[in-house]
């Protein structure tokens, strides 16, 4: 990188250092490659570490970025286009997507999930725990909350039991579904399981599973902000798609 000094600008100090090292990563260094560190990269630029990490946590919260545990803060590569309306009347879990089922436990639902259960939220609830792993790399986890109404009588705890309650889940007709999406910091569960620091910037996208006007299951699946675009629309597969 140069040896430019950020000048007084009517913009925070911390964006406009933003806006020029993101020019520096389009110009001088490959996917992949692994950023000076952060007493370098501040001295270079004639600004204090604390404006230097704002700039660097903007960068990441835009994907431009990726800091890893043991290697450093490296340039990310494209985002990926990840699809998250397979259609409305699709239950989660469907045949050929990506996720991968890691268990399955009966526990209470918290509270906000709880909530959006309704008159179903007040007692235990089948708990998946599922993985997305795209090119050996998890992009997502998820949480689908299905209310026993809807099952009958399951395997032992496990992804056995898993399996079948997604199979409970497609031998009935889903009315319509609701998403909705908000950015968020990913908890420390989440983070260990996709690799990242625990407050990592991800995008929550939250699904509300409707039959006879009443919600009987909920999903709450956890993206990697530096990773994925959400996509919503129909793709062949519902596979990633370059970005």
């Amino acid at each position: 990188m140069g040896t430019t000094q950020v000048e007084a600008v009517p913009e925070p100090k911390y964006w406009h250092l933003r806006t020029v090292l993101s020019e520096a990563l389009d110009s001088e260094f490959a996917v992949g490659q692994i950023l000076p560190n952060e007493r370098e990269l501040a001295a270079r630029y004639g600004v204090a570490r604390a404006t230097l990490r704002q700039a660097l946590e903007q960068l990441e919260l835009e994907g431009r970025l990726q800091r890893r545990r043991g290697v450093g803060t490296t340039v990310a590569p494209p985002r990926m286009g990840v699809d998250v309306a397979p259609g409305a009347d699709a239950w989660a879990g469907r045949s050929g997507d990506a996720w991968r089922t890691e268990g399955c436990t009966l526990t209470a639902p918290p509270a906000a999930v709880a909530a959006l259960l309704g008159e179903h939220g007040s007692g235990p609830c089948h708990t998946v725990r599922r993985v997305r792993t795209e090119h050996g790399q998890p992009v997502a986890t998820e949480i689908l909350y299905v209310t026993p109404a809807l099952t009958g009588e399951l395997p032992e705890e496990g992804a056995e039991r898993g399996a079948a309650v997604l199979a409970a889940l497609h031998g009935r007709q889903v009315e319509r579904s609701e998403r909705s999406v908000e950015l968020g910091s990913a908890r420390a569960d989440d983070a260990r399981r996709l690799d990242r620091l625990p407050g990592a910037p991800v995008l929550v996208v939250t699904t509300r599973y409707l039959v006879r006007g009443a919600t009987v299951a909920v999903t709450v699946a956890t993206y990697r902000a530096d990773t994925c675009r959400l996509v919503f629309g129909d793709l062949p597969g519902g596979e990633l798609l370059a970005g």
